[in-house]
């Protein structure tokens, strides 16, 4: 952050200051699960409001236990991790369920009710701030209007009323984007969420996730397994190779021999659409 001269240019406002600060900072983690080996060895990470980071990797390289390990679902053999103001190795059961209400996430197989319709699914994005009542009773009128505003924000309300397994896949994806916007998360995380996608709706899905990074401050951590994907549609990169970090960096500063090392020694290096 550039300095400031008190006497020709004003302070920075809270606002300001935050957006500089990480709302993830990752420190030293370690992942085993029980007596097992290490499934992350000293994996750093920063995300910063409005940015989105994709995580490199080849399968078992450790994705998607980082990601987990944010939301507490994997332990914290030693190391800090800190989300939203969490302390996520140190969270009771309802201190857990309240960082993941912070933590809005995006998954490959969408993980929608496909009977159910495309404005219930998102609207249960709401449970945890409706209560459970609204089991029973039905959503609020408010919610309603939000979880519509948020089909319109994607592209698809007039699907609201249709039944969510009626949609193609880049449709639910964006149900379930539309979902995740609805806890009002201060963090999305996007697990391998085009991975079942054409070429063509991957970069649709993957720019809308750009679009509410910038639009609305939340950082977004999307894990891909596709070189240009990644290059595309991103600000910063993290590599993953056998649950190290081999590689970080902004996504303009690195260049095919600055990634060799995430996928050094595989058979098929990702640098074509490969969805292996």
């Amino acid at each position: 952050m550039p300095s400031v001269n008190p006497l020709t240019e004003p302070a920075p406002t809270t606002a300001e200051l935050r957006q500089n600060l990480p709302l993830v900072t990752v420190r030293d983690l370690r992942v085993a699960y029980g007596d097992g080996p290490l499934v992350l060895d000293g994996v750093d990470l920063d995300l910063h409001p409005g940015e989105v980071v994709a995580l490199l990797g080849s399968s078992g390289s450790g994705k998607s236990t980082l990601m987990r390990a944010l939301t507490g679902f994997a332990p914290v053999t030693s190391g800090s991790v800190r989300v939203a103001g969490h302390d996520v190795a140190n969270l009771q059961r309802g201190e857990l369920r309240d960082l993941r209400a912070d933590v809005g996430q995006v998954f490959q197989q969408f993980n929608l009710i496909g009977r159910m319709s495309v404005l219930t699914n998102v609207l249960t994005g709401a449970l945890h701030d409706a209560g459970p009542l609204n089991l029973v009773g039905g959503f609020s009128s408010a919610h309603r209007r939000r979880a519509l505003d948020l089909l319109d924000r994607v592209g698809i309300a007039h699907k609201a009323k249709d039944p969510a397994r009626s949609l193609s896949g880049g449709q639910q994806q964006r149900v379930a984007i539309a979902r995740a916007l609805m806890q009002q998360p201060k963090l999305i995380l996007a697990d391998e969420p085009v991975a079942s996608l054409d070429p063509r709706l991957s970069h649709t899905v993957l720019e809308l996730l750009q679009g509410i990074a910038r639009e609305d401050g939340i950082p977004v951590l999307v894990s891909l397994h596709v070189l240009p994907l990644a290059l595309a549609h991103s600000d910063r990169i993290v590599g993953l190779r056998h649950g190290e970090v081999v590689v970080s960096g902004r996504t303009a500063a690195l260049d095919a021999t600055a990634l060799a090392p995430i996928y050094a020694h595989d058979e098929e290096p990702r640098d074509v659409d490969d969805r292996a």
